[in-house]
């Protein structure tokens, strides 16, 4: 798959900005990608502030939320019905050589990935959000990107979810 142009301009401008949510409504999408996963049907989201994954009971939102505070947790662990969610989140900074390497590697990663959705912003070739669905053993697993190319920022998330 190759990464989708987007026409707007992103809304998260800066990874402190992003704020993590598992409550939030489904949010109006700029891309969708719809796969099924360990069994399970797994809604990627691409949105103009970051991303959602819809997945089993999950409605997982990073994003820049308006009302919630900027600052994701580096872990998050909740019990829904038959099912355990963990969420890991890490900010790399990095050096422009590091970062532009590393950006590059995400693309080409998602681009060769079967379940995977990205979206590259106006602006930069290297302001990406991008989004990887995998079987994670016990349920299904994503992990996302979130870039920022005039801080040489990359937000890193891991999920897992899990029967229990």
């Amino acid at each position: 798959m190759t990464g989708t142009a987007l026409a707007v301009p992103y809304l998260d401008t800066g990874a402190d900005q992003l704020s993590f949510a598992l409550d939030r409504p489904v949010h109006e999408a700029l891309a969708v990608r719809e796969v099924t996963v360990a069994g399970v049907a797994v809604q990627l989201r691409l949105l103009g502030a970051s991303h959602q994954v819809l997945a089993g009971p999950v409605r997982e939102t990073v994003a820049c939320l308006p009302g919630v505070a900027g600052g994701l947790p580096r872990t998050a662990v909740r019990a829904f019905g038959g099912w355990t969610y963990r969420f890991t989140a890490v900010v790399h900074r990095l050096s422009a050589e590091e970062f532009s390497a590393r950006v590059a590697r995400v693309r080409a990663d998602a681009d060769g990935h079967p379940a995977a959705l990205y979206g590259v912003f106006p602006g930069s070739e290297e302001a990406v959000t991008a989004l990887c669905a995998e079987d994670g053993g016990r349920g299904p697993s994503w992990r996302t990107w979130h870039t920022y190319p005039q801080s040489h920022r990359i937000v890193a998330t891991h999920t897992r979810l899990e029967a229990r």
